[in-house]
């Protein structure tokens, strides 16, 4: 007797119900928006595109507690703590579970920072009033998507874009023993592409996601416009195509950015979303109907033996659950916040001046300590699993938990719930590049957090 399982194809699916709803979070030509080292201007000019914040909730039936997810066009927070009293507010406004909020940011590099007030920066007063904006704009986005949520199934389906190329270029000149910051034409990039599609219960597409690894660096220094980089024109080109709300979801990026880069014209920007946007529709219309498997129903006898596939009803997983752990990383050896300050003042250098505010904030916001506790966050949604941290890990950690968990959709993202620095493999701290002095972290924390976060996926698919 022949006891195969049957042939199919399936989408990793969740049934249940889900709520969109998105706010314009501009803020005003005038506002401090300096960025980068070698930028000359402090205050944006002008506006690109809006920025946009998108809240997507998810419940398993009418009366459950709902998880929220939120796709923000922000590029990093300063300090944990500015994040933690951002937090707190939301969820005092919101009355979230603990675990149950994930506000990820899409790292534009031509946006308003998210820091503490600093009256001596140009453009401070009009980058604080928008911070305090913003709670509110998230609070009722958030409100709107809960009180608009249908009954919908959410499948994912996997591709690919060639937009991300790996980013650590060995110095050209043989005096220098570095690494650069840009395009490395020998690098081998993660180019998958996790693409969501949300539907309700009489078949219509109600919403996208797109989750894809590739830094929104193409402006730059050069920049004097706020903008979403090349997520705006992704999110346009989804939407013109398909009438419904279009999530960008970044992933595991550390490593990656696009191949032509750190300029200062708005359109290449947009090529580069356009580029993104059609792979993702590409994608999209690659997949099942919702709510239907591909399943081999025999062989018919023609000029060649055909094999038949047929569209079958499935029940989708209404599963969704989320965990919140810890891991504890250790820190280098690092001058103290007081320290790094006195350097900053007395540095006449510019750029330099900005990496020491930087890396002044940055121990701001680790302390003094000789470790950190790590937040990572795993949410079970259906057959398919999120999961991600505050940090900026090189792609090889999403790439290893989908080759550790090839059978099921991961969802990896980056910069959610915060921001810290990046989590490089231990292999390059030998190396002088980038990622690795810009990061508190020490040697082995890409590898602690890879286990750290196998452990939480296990968990959540377990309960």
């Amino acid at each position: 007797m022949n006891t195969k399982q049957p042939r199919r194809f399936q989408h990793a699916s969740f049934q249940g119900r889900i709520g969109i709803a998105r706010v314009d979070i501009t803020p005003p030509v005038g506002v401090y928006s300096r960025n980068w080292g070698a930028a000359k201007h402090d205050v944006a000019d002008s506006i690109h595109r809006p920025l946009s914040l998108t809240v997507l909730a998810l419940a398993s039936s009418a009366d459950a507690a709902p998880v929220v997810l939120i796709d923000a066009d922000l590029g990093w927070w300063k300090t944990p703590a500015t994040y933690d009293e951002f937090q707190q507010r939301l969820h005092a406004e919101l009355s979230l579970e603990p675990g149950h909020l994930i506000f990820a940011l899409t790292h534009t590099h031509a946006g308003p920072p998210l820091m503490q007030p600093d009256a001596s920066l140009p453009g401070s007063d009009l980058l604080q009033q928008w911070m305090a904006s913003l709670v509110q704009r998230t609070v009722d986005a958030v409100r709107q998507a809960r009180q608009s949520m249908f009954a919908a199934t959410l499948d994912w389906h996997t591709g690919t874009c060639s937009l991300a190329t790996v980013r650590d270029l060995p110095d050209p000149n043989p005096d220098k023993a570095r690494y650069l910051c840009g395009y490395d034409p020998d690098g081998e990039p993660d180019d998958t592409l996790v693409l969501g599609r949300i539907t309700d219960e009489q078949g219509k597409l109600r919403g996208t996601l797109a989750n894809y690894a590739c830094h929104p660096t193409t402006l730059a220094a050069e920049n004097t416009a706020i903008s979403p980089d090349y997520v705006g024109a992704m999110r346009e080109t989804m939407e013109n195509a398909t009438s419904a709300p279009a999530m960008f979801l970044l992933g595991m990026c550390g490593d990656l950015a696009p191949r032509y880069q750190y300029v200062g014209d708005p359109e290449v920007a947009d090529r580069h979303g356009r580029q993104l946007g059609f792979a993702a529709l590409a994608t999209l219309n690659d997949m099942e109907p919702a709510g239907r498997s591909l399943v081999y129903s025999g062989a018919l006898e023609s000029g060649a033996p055909l094999a038949i596939w047929k569209h079958q009803p499935v029940q989708a997983s209404s599963e969704l659950s989320a965990i919140r752990s810890t891991v504890a990383l250790p820190l280098k050896d690092w001058p103290s916040a007081d320290e790094l300050e006195r350097q900053r003042l007395a540095c006449t250098d510019r750029a330099l001046e900005e990496r020491l505010r930087r890396r002044r904030d940055i121990r701001l916001g680790i302390g003094d300590g000789k470790t950190f506790d790590l937040p990572i966050v795993a949410w079970r949604i259906g057959d398919a699993v999120l999961v991600g941290s505050c940090c900026e890990p090189y792609s090889v950690l999403q790439q290893e938990l989908r080759r550790r968990f090839k059978d099921r959709t991961l969802i990896c993202m980056n910069l959610i719930n915060g921001s810290i620095g990046y989590l490089p493999p231990a292999t390059l701290y030998d190396t002088d590049v980038y990622p690795v002095w810009q990061s508190p972290f020490d040697r082995g924390c890409l590898e602690t957090t890879l286990e750290a976060m196998t452990g939480v996926i296990n968990d959540v698919l377990s309960r």
